[in-house]
């Protein structure tokens, strides 16, 4: 994936807000993340929240309060995103510099911009092991499909086609 395309989402997404809103944009490639799957990127973005107090603590209200304040700009973003972004994360910034409490985020995903027939698929899920992921990855390097999601389907469809 070129870097000059994640260069200009994290661009897109500070541009988006008000300055000094976003304290830093993390991106995310595969191997960073376990849900960035092969030829994709997603990022995690930490905002500064005004009224902060020295060492103070993030809790839901302050993601809220953020979501609400800027969801013009959060819509935005998820349909101008570049396809390779498939999802970016929100969450307030520690005063170390660290994340804030994980589950402590809200994120928006490129769902928009898949087809209107996903719907009538059932969402499954599933733990694979490193010889697993291995292999959808390499259908994913090989062009045979787009997602991770996609090679399973296309696993199953295969052995739909053809059972044992």
């Amino acid at each position: 994936m070129e870097d000059a395309v994640t260069e200009r989402a994290e661009q897109q997404v500070r541009s988006a807000f008000p300055d000094g809103a976003i304290a830093r944009v993390q991106v995310l490639r595969h191997g960073d993340d376990p849900e960035v799957e092969p030829g994709q990127a997603a990022m995690r973005v930490f905002f500064d929240w005004p009224g902060r107090p020295e060492g103070g603590k993030a809790d839901p209200k302050t993601v809220h309060a953020f979501v609400v304040a800027n969801s013009a700009a959060l819509d935005a973003l998820r349909d101008e995103l570049p396809g390779v972004i498939r999802w970016v994360e929100f969450r307030p910034e520690s005063p170390a510099g660290t994340a804030g409490p994980h589950g402590l985020a809200y994120r928006i995903t490129d769902r928009g911009r898949q087809a209107a027939a996903a719907d009538d698929f059932t969402p499954v899920m599933t733990r694979l092991g490193p010889a697993d992921l291995a292999t959808l990855d390499g259908l994913i390097t090989a062009g045979i499909v787009n997602s991770r999601a996609e090679g399973v389907r296309w696993a199953i469809g295969r052995l739909r086609e053809h059972p044992a």
